[in-house]
Order: structure tokens, then C-alpha cells, then sequence
């Protein structure tokens, strides 16, 4: 049977491997936007890099409310929602910092800097997301 997770569960899960989020915004017609981003957890936020001109850019800039979820598609089945409200941040150090942190996660230790010189550049966004409420259940299927 499914439970809710714990908040130590949910974000353990949140940091577990490659897990690629799907990330919800908001277009200036009200309309949902959604793409794949990779994300660390800071603490109690939760963070990813973005271009500015994106399509994603350009709603959090507008409207910072976002949804995230995360999934394991393997039975049993878990998945965590995540609603919260974006902040934007350009500047530079920060940007490249959470790019190398982000592509050592995703594409490992050997390859950060690589990742983080390449994403880390005049243009792109780092972008907190405070959390404001999860939905997270584990073992769906069970």
C-alpha cells in the first residue's frame, strides 16, 4: 500500500541519482509550460540552471510559481510534487558554481568543471525554488 513520505524520505529521494525533473511554468496565457531540468537540493530549496531567453526563463521572470516532479517509473512506483516559488539569480560566480555542482551530479565528478564552464556564462539563470508544499508517495504500486 502507498504511504506519504516522511520529508527525510522525500528529500532523500529528490537527491537519489540522475532523477530528471519535470518542471512546470507558467506562460503569459495562463497556459502550463513544462521541461526537463536537472536540480540539486540547497537545503531546504531546491535549485537548477536556466537560460534566460528559454521558454522557462522567460515565465519564471514573469511569474515565479513552478511545479517539479520527480519519478521513479520502476514498481513499486514512487513520484514527489513539488510546488514553490522561484527566484532568479545572474550573477555570475553563483551561476557557474550550481552548473558545476549541477553536472557533477548528472554527468559526474570527472566531467563538473567541463559542464560548468560550458552552462556557467553570461545569459543563463540560477533559480532557487522555495518549497511551499510536497506531494510525495512512495511504493504506489504496492
Amino acid at each position: 500500500m502507498a504511504h506519504t513520505m516522511t520529508k527525510d524520505e522525500w528529500r532523500a529521494f529528490l537527491s537519489e541519482g540522475t532523477r530528471t525533473g519535470k518542471l512546470s511554468t507558467v506562460r503569459a496565457d495562463g497556459s502550463p509550460h513544462i521541461a526537463p531540468v536537472w536540480f540539486l537540493m540547497d537545503g531546504d530549496e531546491l535549485v537548477f540552471n536556466t537560460g534566460k531567453e528559454t521558454v522557462k526563463g522567460r515565465n519564471l521572470a514573469r511569474d515565479g510559481r513552478v511545479a517539479l516532479c520527480v519519478d521513479d517509473d520502476r514498481p513499486p512506483f514512487t513520484f514527489v510534487v513539488v510546488q514553490g516559488t522561484a527566484e532568479l539569480g545572474e550573477e555570475l560566480p553563483d551561476v557557474r558554481h550550481w552548473a558545476t555542482r549541477i553536472a557533477a551530479r548528472y554527468m559526474g565528478e570527472q566531467r563538473a568543471e567541463e559542464y560548468g564552464a560550458r552552462n556557467g556564462v553570461p545569459g543563463e539563470l540560477v533559480v532557487r525554488v522555495r518549497i511551499d508544499k510536497v506531494v510525495a508517495l512512495a511504493g504506489v504500486a504496492d
